[in-house]
């Protein structure tokens, strides 16, 4: 028998370590506890070390348990990095495109102009759309789990951008917020107001935009909830937890009870891009997405939305 733990050993080392309980770390992992303290049992022996001291009622971590946690997370990250790799590699030799998308940009007809002239270009190629949260839509790039994402920049450096389209924002409130039933709006009204935020793994500049932090006379914003994805932010808002900026086009792609949306004069406007990883931008299906995209802007699908 080997003596080398495996992977899911120490997958499943990391979950009782975050969570020092059998139950709650069987429950996560969705396995019985007897199964996870026999794989626990396992590991320790192959590692030759106790890595957990356990009583009736508790389990606490032991000095070579947590000695060995930075290298338990680095030898599960670099397994889950080459298999990101090994997918992108699989797409790549067999033509599947995997096109990650935010929020209603599927809907947009610059996203649709550029898929269907992949389609007509390349009709061999297969695309598997995959809708993306707020915590993930440029981390699915960096990560290789998606090729190309439909997104609203800015982005980080290591993304690059060809830009689809441009669009107002708006200011997304509460009905029943004062501010609520003026016919447009300044950033100057909306200063106190609190703004929903987003997940750490949220790159900071990307929300510093869409928050508008700072504002222009320099004030800082005030934040409210953490959201998510649409949904639990609309929720927000229309709870009157909080404020955010959208484009104009969520007038259309998410109207909801309990939320209105209001111009706002001095607020810069938004673009629509594709994104892709600067490293790859030669590889064959990202190629063709960028030609598409390309394409779909020549043909005036460069939509400037009133």
């Amino acid at each position: 028998m080997s003596k080398e733990p495996s992977i899911r050993q120490l997958r499943l080392y990391l979950t009782l370590s975050e969570e020092l309980h059998f139950g709650r770390a069987a429950a996560r992992l969705f396995i019985t506890q007897p199964a996870l303290s026999q794989q626990i049992r396992e590991l320790e022996k192959r590692l030759g070390v106790r890595v957990l001291e356990r009583t009736s009622r508790t389990i606490t971590l032991t000095e070579a348990g947590r000695a060995l946690l930075p290298e338990a997370r680095a030898a599960v990250a670099a397994v889950d990095g080459l298999r990101r790799v090994a997918d992108a590699q699989m797409r790549r030799v067999s033509g599947r495109v995997v096109v990650g998308t935010m929020g209603a940009e599927a809907a947009m007809a610059h996203t649709r102009a550029v898929l269907g002239l992949l389609q007509d270009r390349h009709p061999g190629t297969t695309v598997q759309l995959v809708n993306l949260g707020f915590g993930d839509h440029l981390a699915a790039l960096v990560e290789q789990e998606a090729d190309v994402v439909f997104l609203r920049p800015p982005v980080t450096e290591e993304i690059e951008l060809h830009h689809l389209a441009t669009e107002p924002r708006v200011a997304c409130l509460s009905a029943d917020h004062p501010l609520a039933t003026l016919p447009r709006l300044t950033l100057a009204q909306l200063a106190g107001v609190p703004v929903v935020d987003m997940p750490e793994q949220v790159p900071r500049p990307w929300w510093d935009f869409w928050a508008v932090d700072p504002r222009p006379d320099g004030s800082r914003v005030r934040y409210g909830p953490v959201v998510t994805d649409m949904e639990s932010l609309l929720h927000t808002v229309a709870a009157g937890e909080a404020m955010c900026f959208l484009p104009a086009a969520a007038r259309e792609y998410f109207p909801r009870p309990g939320i209105r949306y209001v111009d706002v004069d001095d607020l810069a406007p938004s673009t629509s891009a594709l994104a892709w990883l600067r490293r790859r931008r030669s590889e064959v299906t990202i190629r063709a997405m960028r030609h598409a995209a390309r394409e779909a802007t020549r043909r005036g699908f460069h939509l400037e939305v009133p």
